[in-house]
């Protein structure tokens, strides 16, 4: 089969691989028909993420047709069309059971950035397939689901639901890319006076507009926090959301979060940061990580299905599978291509 393998720091290719086989009763094999590229893809291309060995099939989204299932697979049949999770819970450990999503060696990921080969080939394993797989409904818009594989429960346990945001709140977004665009269209479900998104990307700001962003500002020349302010009366917001993963986007969340405020981070970042405690100690600021749980899929797919929620919108680029070295390239450079979401398909119909 072919697949996107990482071939360390800046290299990759797309290679012809063996099949995956059932490893455990509990397993399936997905015939992945439709995939994306994540922003975690380009800090693992660029050795952001040292537990991802040389010779890993990147990838942890997308949608496809079940080719085998294990002698424990309950739920799932040969045939059926499933949305694969980012998250592959076995259901039964202490981590799962109260949702905590770092404890590898008992909760694994479908995700590269760890030990599991991924979803850009033609074929995925799927551990713990009764809980790491979601079937879809009939005639609903697959390319809008595989954006429900990671960014949109990213984006909402993550920075919405980790930032508690209420209603009548004043939001900042640091970043506008995919995940920054889901937490924008999920931070909505709680209506939220104002949200600010911040980037340094016009095209993107002026699409953030369009899906519901009461302000934007540009920080190409480094003013967000003094805009910021400026708009907010000098208070800060009440939730700062970091999407982007980098020292500069955490110090700009530091510096406009209000006192009694939350700074939630979601971005994955490759290099320490800094924790402005002499600013923020007094200040009663709670700071959230977290790794996403995928614990809101399922809501998250009614409220796609009934057309309240439109993450399809997000799709800027369509590649073959064997077109992923190209559609690489495009999503790496998003700026010059106007790239958000990059779908890759090997279901052409």
């Amino acid at each position: 089969m072919k697949a996107l393998v990482y071939q360390g720091p800046g290299n990759r290719a797309l290679v012809d691989r063996p099949k995956p086989v059932l490893i455990a009763s509990t397993d399936a094999i997905v015939r992945i028909t439709k995939t994306t590229i994540c922003g975690t893809d380009l800090h693992i291309m660029k050795g952001d993420v040292p537990t991802v060995a040389p010779g890993r099939i990147l990838g942890h989204e997308g949608v496809g047709i079940i080719d085998q299932v294990g002698a424990g697979v309950a739920s799932f049949a040969i045939g059926d069309r499933v949305l694969v999770s980012c998250i592959s819970s076995c259901g039964r450990c202490g981590n799962c059971k109260t949702r905590h999503a770092f404890a590898l060696r008992e909760r694994r990921r479908v995700d590269p950035r760890n030990l599991i080969d991924g979803t850009q080939a033609e074929f995925v394993r799927i551990p713990f397939a009764d809980n790491s797989l979601h079937p879809i409904p009939e005639g609903a818009d697959e390319e809008a689901l595989v954006m429900l594989s990671d960014i949109l429960p990213t984006g909402f346990e993550c920075g919405v639901l980790n930032g508690q945001v209420q209603p009548g709140d004043t939001v900042a977004i640091v970043g506008a890319g995919p995940i920054g665009l889901a937490t924008l269209l999920t931070a909505q479900f709680y209506s939220p006076a104002d949200i600010i998104m911040i980037d340094v990307d016009d095209n993107r700001l002026a699409l953030a507009r369009t899906l519901g962003a009461t302000q934007t500002i540009n920080n190409r020349e480094g003013t967000a926090t003094a805009q910021v302010m400026a708009l907010t009366g000098h208070r800060g917001v009440d939730v700062a959301i970091e999407a982007i993963g980098l020292a500069s986007t955490f110090d700009v969340c530091q510096a406009i979060v209000g006192a009694g405020g939350h700074i939630a981070n979601i971005g994955v970042h490759g290099t320490p940061v800094q924790l402005n405690l002499d600013k923020l100690w007094s200040h009663n600021i709670t700071l959230t990580t977290r790794l996403v749980d995928t614990i809101s899929t399922p809501m998250l797919m009614k409220t796609v299905v009934a057309g309240r929620l439109k993450p399809a919108q997000l799709i800027t680029h369509r590649f073959l599978l064997e077109e992923l070295m190209q559609a690489y390239d495009t999503f790496g450079d998003a700026m010059r291509e106007r790239a958000l979401k990059v779908l890759i398909t090997s279901d052409p119909e």
